[in-house]
């Protein structure tokens, strides 16, 4: 443990930052795939697996900078309407990836959960995710989220419907429900919100990505595709956010 410590201080330290500057919960949508390809004369599916390759990147960066939990925006509910040759390569993409990854993901300590529904999955990815979740519920270190076949819409509809139910059932009364009944209800109940939300290739939209959890964060948005954003990508936000001043809607005291 105070190994892990000291390499963290170290990294924080080749960016100028101490490690209480550090978000504890960063998520990403990752924009751009399909115009990085195209801009190279490549299929669309090309710039999915360099995607792919930006992951680890920014995965062994937010490891080694000490954040917490790093949530991918990958396939939305809504991304099933693409033509149906992309999205099976990239359920293909996902599949090969958490077989890849499972063992490195053990040996870096790294637990992976999956965020969004279960239904239209493949079986074989379905089966894979149930499993990459099962084989790394132990680790204790980086928590990667990955939000696939989600739409944070249909997240708090689900929570709703969860509470509705236990309310009927009498394991909960109506007027004791809380902000932190429906967190628990949500796919990310026990993760901490998230402090930075990065969006690449230079959208301006939140695109129905965790919309209750986001209340607070910091956005930061990249011009770069997301294959080119990579780690020097990720240490400028995390950078960005350090300089910012969160106020949860209070006073700047140092204006007061």
């Amino acid at each position: 443990m105070e190994h892990l410590l000291d390499q963290q201080v170290a990294a924080c330290a080749e960016i100028g930052l101490a490690p209480d500057a550090i978000p504890r919960h960063v998520a990403i949508i990752m924009d751009g795939n399909g115009r990085w390809a195209l801009k190279r004369n490549l299929p669309r599916v090309e710039g999915h697996r360099a995607g792919a390759d930006a992951v680890d990147d920014v995965v062994t960066v937010c490891r080694r900078l000490g954040v917490e939990v790093l949530t991918l925006y990958s396939f939305s509910r809504e991304n099933w309407q693409r033509p149906i040759e992309e999205i099976n390569a990239l359920m293909e993409l996902y599949l090969e990836y958490l077989t890849k990854e499972q063992q490195r993901l053990i040996d870096k300590n790294i637990r992976f959960v999956q965020l969004g529904r279960r239904d239209r999955l493949p079986q074989q990815v379905l089966n894979q995710v149930e499993e990459t979740s099962q084989a790394t519920n132990h680790c204790t270190g980086l928590t990667l989220a990955l939000a696939l076949n989600y739409s944070s819409r249909t997240e708090i509809t689900d929570a709703v419907r969860a509470i509705a139910e236990k309310v009927n059932a009498g394991e909960i009364e109506a007027d004791k429900i809380e902000e932190s009944t429906i967190a628990d209800h949500l796919y990310t109940a026990g993760l901490p919100d998230p402090d930075l939300l990065i969006r690449t290739a230079g959208e301006m939209r939140i695109s129905n990505y965790l919309l209750w959890q986001i209340s607070y964060a910091e956005l930061y948005i990249a011009d770069e595709f997301w294959p080119d954003f990579r780690a020097e990508g990720l240490k400028r936000a995390v950078c960005e956010y350090a300089r910012r001043n969160r106020r949860y809607g209070a006073l700047d005291e140092s204006n007061s």
